[in-house]
């Protein structure tokens, strides 16, 4: 029988330099506390059934195609839900990437540690499930092809720990594609649609035009003549089911873009600026510090290391 953390007398995570995946299938009675919380963040995907999760003052229940994130250092638990006969999910202890917390952003609870990400549709959770299986294989790769044979998507799964630097990054990425797919498709508390049917497939178009290429001379006009709706239009529905007018929500996308760029290129802060669309390095400087809390040279200088090995990003 495997041991998880539910068996120990206080739960431990694991040390937060590193990617630890896994998926069970736990019966009620199953709970884990940390009443110091962890340096790490947890990421739970619910397969079957609901569970029950806590951070500080805030808490949300599962159910299958929810996912929900513990930011770091703050008591938390969790545990089979109250009347649920299982809780069958996955789940990842990690240093989350600094550019997913915009797409968290509208999913946090009043407490600010818990998210909640609710209302996943059928299409992305197939990708979502399959992107899981893909990290519990990416986090065991030394190196040598083909490596570990994916496990099935909802089927059980050993438990992982990414040790190598690309094994690491290749589950992290993983880990991003669940995180955009679930933030992306999902709805944000609050954002209603019109006659309670789901968000309108030409809203739903209109974002994934905007997540698709954020550096786009993207206008209100031009995006709305995409899907033949007037700019007005556009706008007030765009607005209402998900939450931010579509300028703002190209602003965002533009920031995460720009955000990974740091991350993973070597150009300039001019070139990063241009090729996420910004025209005025100034103007992207300005609102990327507002974003960040860092400027944008600041924040790339802050995720090399000095004398360690590479280690994935640090969250926030």
């Amino acid at each position: 029988m495997p041991v998880n953390a539910g068996d120990l007398p206080e739960a431990a995570a694991p040390p937060p330099g590193l990617l630890t995946v896994g998926r069970f299938d736990e019966r009620p009675g199953y709970a884990v506390r940390r009443p110091r919380g962890a340096d790490s963040w947890l990421f739970t995907w619910t397969v079957a059934g609901g569970g029950l999760l806590c951070q500080g003052p805030d808490a949300a229940t599962a159910g299958p195609g929810d996912l929900v994130a513990l930011g770091p250092r703050a008591p938390h638990r969790y545990e089979v839900a109250e009347g649920a006969e299982r809780w069958a999910f996955w789940w990842v202890h990690c240093q989350a990437r600094p550019a997913w917390a915009s797409w968290l952003r509208p999913f946090r609870s009043p407490g600010g540690g818990l998210y909640a990400v609710r209302g996943v549709p059928e299409f992305a959770r197939e990708r979502i499930a399959a992107a899981f299986a893909r990290m519990a294989a990416d986090a065991r790769w030394s190196g040598e092809a083909p490596g570990p044979a994916a496990p099935p998507a909802d089927g059980s799964a050993p438990v992982a720990v990414a040790h190598g630097s690309a094994a690491r990054e290749l589950a992290l990425g993983a880990l991003e594609e669940i995180v955009v797919l679930a933030a992306s498709t999902a709805r944000a508390p609050g954002a209603t649609a019109a006659g309670g049917a789901g968000v309108d497939p030409r809203v739903r178009r209109v974002a994934a035009l905007i997540a698709a290429d954020p550096g786009a001379p993207h206008t209100v006009a031009s995006l709305a003549a995409r899907v033949a709706l007037s700019p007005s239009r556009l706008a007030h529905l765009f607005t209402e089911q998900l939450g931010q007018p579509p300028m703002r929500a190209l602003r965002e996308a533009r920031l995460r873009q720009a955000a990974r760029l740091l991350e993973a290129t070597d150009l300039s802060v001019a070139r990063v600026a241009a090729s996420a669309g910004f025209a005025s390095p100034f103007h992207f400087s300005r609102l990327f510090r507002e974003r960040y809390g860092l400027p944008p040279g600041a924040y790339r200088d802050g995720l090399r290391p000095t004398e360690a090995p590479p280690r994935p990003d640090g969250s926030t």
